[in-house]
């Protein structure tokens, strides 16, 4: 059997990569004989890291950007339709190609219509074409108020095959954009990944960073949105460099190392701190995050995907939250109260929310470990009923004895 992997993988996001290292171990595990391709955005990345032949979803995206604003548009122009010609021809060569994860059918950060958004939408409909079958397998959406967005959406939902989403808020937007059916929810595929061995750093509080600049409908304000942000964080990392605390910066994209990098230099501009208590170390994969984060006493983060591996590690969790998926997934892991909008962050409360989990540590540690038991298997279930519907018979399933939690 040929299947194809779709989505933003290999371009430096360790959420959406993560997914796809879950999709790629369940396949390799139950569906060994099959042949795998991937087209997503970083190909030599994916290639690289998981031995898959993997092809550029943009062809703009791999040509130089020419300076000059004609030659750019045309250029733009001319990728439009290499790429939709390219991707109908890639889900024709394909039995089943499944979407692994992420928030393909979000807006919760800036977007425009006629770029992923679009892609998503020709995936469906070339899959209906070609008579490939198309599976989003637990992916996140949110209510989507421009038209023209949500419209793309609504049929890249009604196209595909098989449909599950990672929490009920996503599977509540996608019906509310008018798109029914039997539709199940199942936890984000990152709570399948194993956990890496770590060194544990005693004292040390993790906070997790990004490059946060608002969502679609905010764009008249992202640089105000993205200096407030900036600034809340630079405040809460002088606060627990003041107490006497090591500080592990925590990031999930590349453009986050922009606000690390400022941070950093903010801390080594006051006389008052101790910048050897800062510390940054770049990371490539999300188990290299989950090893970072594993050896904290607790962690600070606005990445879902930085909260979803540090509620999945037990670890006492602070989420600064950019979009309603995060407080959804800090209610399900019984955090729920230990929230603040990333968009007004107060520093005081936040301090305030840090020491109350690190207090309540050793109550809160055996609830997040149980309900990440739990879901990993909930994922396990979603993987059998993927290898029915989709995949034919599959290869047993290894012991559970022998599967990390």
């Amino acid at each position: 059997m040929r299947i194809g992997l779709f989505g933003m993988f290999g371009g430096g996001n360790l959420g959406n990569d993560g997914c796809l290292e879950a999709v790629v171990a369940y396949l390799r595990e139950r569906h060994p004989d099959a042949e795998l391709a991937c087209l997503c955005s970083g190909p030599e990345v994916v290639s690289a890291r998981f031995g898959i032949r993997a092809t550029p979803l943009y062809w703009y995206s791999e040509r130089e950007r020419r300076p000059v604003l004609p030659v750019r548009v045309g250029l733009k122009a001319v990728g439009k339709v290499r790429d939709a010609l390219r991707l109908v021809r890639w889900v024709r060569r394909q039995d089943v190609v499944l979407v692994p994860g992420t928030g393909i059918l979000e807006n919760t950060l800036p977007l425009r219509p006629w770029g992923f958004p679009f892609s998503v939408f020709l995936l469906g409909l070339s899959g209906r074409l070609a008579g490939t079958k198309v599976a989003m397998i637990n992916v996140g959406a949110n209510t989507v108020e421009q038209r023209s967005l949500r419209s793309l959406f609504r049929w890249a939902a009604r196209l595909v095959h098989y449909r599950s989403f990672r929490d009920q808020l996503s599977r509540d937007a996608v019906l509310a954009m008018g798109v029914g059916g039997a539709d199940e929810v199942y936890p984000d595929l990152a709570f399948a990944l194993p956990v890496p061995p770590a060194e544990a750093e005693p004292g040390t509080v993790g906070v997790g960073l990004m490059d946060f600049h608002g969502g679609t409908g905010e764009r008249h304000r992202a640089e105000d949105i993205h200096t407030s942000y900036v600034e809340g964080m630079k405040q809460l990392v002088r606060r627990l460099l003041a107490e006497g605390r090591r500080v592990r910066l925590l990031t999930g994209d590349e453009p986050d190392q922009g606000v690390v990098a400022e941070i950093v230099e903010d801390v080594r501009a006051r006389s008052d701190l101790d910048p050897s208590a800062l510390v940054f170390e770049p990371v490539a994969t999300v188990g290299e995050l989950m090893a970072q984060i594993a050896g904290l006493d607790a962690v600070v983060a606005t990445r879902y995907h930085n909260v979803l591996c540090s509620l999945k590690l037990a670890k006492p969790t602070v989420a600064v939250c950019y979009s309603a998926k995060g407080e959804r997934l800090m209610a399900e892991m019984g955090l729920g109260e230990y929230c603040q909008d990333a968009r007004a962050v107060d520093v005081d409360l936040l301090v305030e929310q840090l020491h109350e989990v690190e207090r309540r540590a050793e109550r809160i540690r055996p609830v997040l470990a149980e309900r990440a038991a739990v879901n990993a298997a909930a994922l396990d279930h979603q993987y059998e009923v993927l290898s029915s519907t989709l995949l034919g018979a599959p290869v047993p399933a290894a012991a559970p004895a022998g599967r990390a939690s």
